[in-house]
This record gives structure tokens, sequence and C-alpha cells, in this order.
């Protein structure tokens, strides 16, 4: 009737603001994925070594004692290799496919020790040729990979084993160690982009620049 007022409705004080807090929230889980998925991209797949070796490649042999002549990214089977991996994982963006060739190289390259008491070293194409390779020889094939899609990348040598580290500025920061290095050990099977052994890092290391 007219000239009557509603009552009051004390409630609504608490609802409003629980309706409100909800929408921010919702707002906010929509937006932090899509932002996540941005700076931290996974590969869409790994490639396996027969999808992406070239045919009718030639091995050419290197007998050499220094360890960076075995990291070739300037080899057109290396470049071909990595452009491959990279446009099959990933759509263009660069720490996509650095994880890409990593999880390439930890997931279809089998560790396999040297002769007893002798060092034996392979470059990336024997490695990918083989599907296997000690540390080092790994090591090589996943610097060659890196370095032909421009990640600048360092050999880490301790007693008895070697992986490798990528200058990667454009990482989260979960991933990088030591001025924006990103360390790699693709011999450890259960290692995800970024994590190496604990009993890795204790050692003392030397890092050798490769071309």
């Amino acid at each position: 009737m007219e000239g009557i007022e509603e009552p009051d409705k004390p409630w609504l004080g608490p609802f409003k603001i629980i309706v409100g807090m909800f929408l921010v929230l919702l707002i906010v889980v929509m937006i932090i994925p899509s932002y996540t998925i941005k700076l931290d991209p996974e590969p869409s797949q790994i490639p396996t070594i027969q999808e992406v070796l070239p045919q009718n490649f030639e091995i050419k042999k290197i007998d050499s004692d220094d360890l960076k002549e075995f990291v070739t990214p300037t080899d057109p089977n290396i470049k071909q290799i990595a452009t491959k991996i990279s446009t099959l994982s990933c759509d263009g963006n660069k720490i996509c496919q650095a994880k890409a060739l990593y999880y390439f190289v930890r997931d279809n390259i089998e560790y396999v020790a040297d002769p007893v008491n002798k060092e034996y070293w392979e470059s990336g194409i024997e490695v990918m040729n083989s599907g296997g390779g000690d540390c080092e020889s790994g090591s090589f094939l996943l610097a060659s990979l890196e370095e032909s899609i421009g990640v600048d990348s360092e050999l880490v040598l301790i007693t008895g084993h070697a992986y490798l580290r990528i200058k990667l500025p454009e990482a989260v920061k979960k991933y990088k160690l030591n001025n924006d290095w990103v360390y790699l050990d693709w011999t450890c099977k259960t290692c995800k982009f970024g994590e190496i052994p604990w009993q890795s890092m204790k050692e003392s290391a030397k890092y050798i620049e490769v071309p």
C-alpha cells in the first residue's frame, strides 16, 4: 500500500560483498592461467627421432681432443632437426622451443657408457643416428640443438659427469640460477626442464662455452 515502507534487509550488505568477492575471484582464476601459459608455455608434443631425422644424411667423423669441436650448431642436419622439433612442438615461443629440445633429447636418447678406461666422444648427428651415447655425447647433441636456434649454451663438467646449462633470460624465475642460466641434465629421465640431481649441484664445476 502507498506510504508503507519496505523493511530493512540487513543480510543484503554481506550478501553483496560475498557476490562481489566471488566475481573478482572468478576473473582472477580466468586471467592467471592464460597469463601463466604465455610466460611459461609447454611443448604440445615431443617427436621421435624417426620423425625428425633427415633422410640420406652424411655423418662426418670428428677427430679432435677439443670438446667444443663436437658441438655443431651450423651442421645443416642439426639445424633441420632443431627446426623440425621446434615447429612440431611449439608456436614460435623461444622458451617452449628450448624446453622441446631438452625433452626431445631426454626422452629419445639412451644413456650408453663408454668403453672401460677409454673416453669416446660423438657429435650430435652421430648420437641421433645411433639413438644413444654417454653424458658428454648427449650433451653435445643438446648443446648443438639449442645453439642452432640461438640459445647460448655451456657444457658443465663435474667429476665423472657432464651436463648443460643454457642462458634464457626470458624464462620464469623458477628455472633460473646464477644470472639467467637454466641447468639441464638429459641423463636424468625424471628431471623436468631446469631440474638436475641435487648431487650434481654440490660438485665443483667447470664451464665450457661452446660455439
